[in-house]
């Protein structure tokens, strides 16, 4: 799930979904709420663990964690270098959760229809959106942090995507985790020089303010979540398999970078020199490329990996 989301396009929440997991996971994420903080208050340290499923949620955190650091870097590597069979398999892995999740679904139904076609547009809307300018100020990077977790909550919608059309996915998601990652490693020699950096502190206090944002839209979507599960298990179920699907617009595997310009033409930067994405331009595949085809190749892997999490999945139950 760690590296899923930081991947623009992948949704974490389809992991969940897919691996059986995800009703637990909502489940457990609402736990937090008053009586939580009672047990907490008066040191009832055991029953606390035990009401929010402390054991679960420390599993797969540390596991988000871990991957967040090491994995996602191999991602981040892999883009770079095969961009074209990275988004192949993310795309691979999408059609085989849509396949999943909707092979027990009855289409027959109007109502049913209904709601995957909204899931659809709104998936499709949010994929062809163009990206805003970076903004630091720390409460629009509270507001990211709510919205980032999205991708955890709600299956199929991208919340590293949703960071780059609101300009600042590479503030939190490089800058802000790199700048973290340094300091830990300086602290570690007792190195303290940071202190002195301006643009490290922040950086530190910009990932503070979207930590902060992230954990608060964790815990409040988890309640909305719940409830609607419960009572429109059908209704969301329906969505979320619109979103998912609507979220093929975003991995399309054939796209090139379109970058921003001035009005002279020149490319516009960040304040790190790199070039600010302003959309992409999707474009059907030639079947007469060897890329093409070793693309289709990463596309069935990427069904093979969704389908075999959901068989794994399946066999622990």
């Amino acid at each position: 799930m760690g590296a899923a989301n930081k991947v623009p396009g992948v949704s974490g929440g389809v992991v969940a979904f897919v691996a059986g997991f995800y009703e637990e996971f909502i489940y457990s994420l609402q736990k937090f709420n008053l009586k939580s903080l009672k047990l907490l208050a008066n040191a009832r340290f055991s029953s606390f663990f035990q009401y929010i499923n402390a054991k679960f949620l420390v599993v797969l955190i540390s596991g988000m964690v871990f991957s967040y650091f090491s994995v996602s870097k191999l991602l981040d590597f892999l883009i770079a270098h095969y961009e074209l069979y990275v988004w192949a398999t993310f795309f691979g892995m999408i059609i085989g959760s849509i396949y999943y999740i909707a092979k027990d679904f009855k289409f027959k139904q109007v109502n049913t229809i209904l709601w995957i076609s909204f899931g659809i547009v709104v998936g499709l809307s949010i994929s062809f959106l163009k990206p805003a300018t970076e903004n630091d100020h720390l409460l629009f990077v509270f507001f990211c942090g709510i919205i980032s977790v999205s991708g955890m909550t709600l299956p199929g919608l991208s919340g590293s995507f949703i960071l780059i059309l609101l300009g600042n996915y590479v503030l939190l998601l490089v800058d802000a985790v790199n700048a973290l990652y340094d300091t830990l490693a300086e602290v570690i020699k007792l190195d303290f020089s940071f202190r002195s950096n301006p643009i490290r502190i922040r950086l530190l206090e910009v990932l503070g303010s979207f930590t902060a944002g992230s954990l608060f839209g964790l815990i409040t979507l988890s309640h909305l979540l719940n409830y609607v599960l419960k009572h429109y298990k059908k209704i969301t179920f329906s969505i979320i398999i619109g979103f998912i699907t609507g979220s093929l617009g975003v991995v399309w595997p054939w796209k090139e970078r379109i970058f921003k310009v001035d009005a002279t033409g020149a490319f516009i930067t960040d304040s790190n020199g790199d070039l600010i994405l302003d959309n992409y331009l999707r474009y059907w595949p030639s079947l007469n490329e060897v890329n093409t085809w070793i693309a289709f190749l990463f596309i069935i892997l990427g069904i093979l990996i969704v389908l075999s999490l959901a068989w794994y999945g399946k066999a622990k139950k």
